[in-house]
């Protein structure tokens, strides 16, 4: 019997020290992705990126390298069993030179690495900036806030429902059509 109590006990520092390893910015991500869907955006970006004050904008320091903040988000989002990521990345970025932001080149390199197999297009910043105002009036954004100091390395997360694509919408809409129905349906 005080084996098990001694076993328990154990478990439970262990469970508790690596809960406690986790920082405040990834239990919130971990948190809050079971309620999140499509239309909700996480935002990972660097340290000028602008304190935004639409109500549905959460803005988190994360303190933390804006790559493995990156990672963390990405892997969380690809546990997850119903949403996945559409990538919007800061058109800007394709034009800053090395000799202005010494690291750009690696950066864009280990972006298109770790963005590989997620859907990413580049946007002008000040488009993607006014996206997230609009999408918060409605829907919740999280805005992750790195140490990086590259400018326009801002990676941009529109959530997406994993189980239902695009196409499979369309076709659903285009049936509705044929059939002479409009989106309202009436309760009998």
């Amino acid at each position: 019997m005080k084996i098990k109590t001694v076993m328990v006990l154990f478990m439970m520092i262990c469970a508790s020290l690596i809960s406690h390893a986790q920082s405040d910015w990834q239990k919130k991500v971990h948190s809050e992705m079971s309620l999140m869907g499509h239309r909700n955006w996480i935002a990972v970006v660097d340290s000028a990126y602008p304190l935004q004050s639409s109500s549905g904008i959460e803005t988190i320091e994360t303190n933390e390298d804006h790559l493995a903040v990156l990672d963390y988000v990405l892997k969380e989002i690809k546990s997850s069993r119903h949403v996945r990521a559409l990538a919007h990345t800061d058109m800007e970025l394709k034009f800053v030179a090395e000799a202005n932001a010494p690291g750009v080149t690696r950066l864009r390199g280990d972006l298109k690495t770790r963005l590989a197999g997620v859907p990413t297009d580049s946007v002008p910043h000040q488009s993607l900036i006014d996206g997230l105002n609009a999408t918060s009036q409605g829907f919740h954004v999280l805005i992750l806030k790195t140490t990086m100091t590259i400018p326009y390395s801002s990676v941009f997360l529109q959530l997406d429902c994993s189980y239902w694509s695009a196409e499979s919408e369309a076709r659903m809409r285009q049936a509705i059509k044929d059939a002479g129905q409009n989106a309202t349906v009436r309760e009998h």
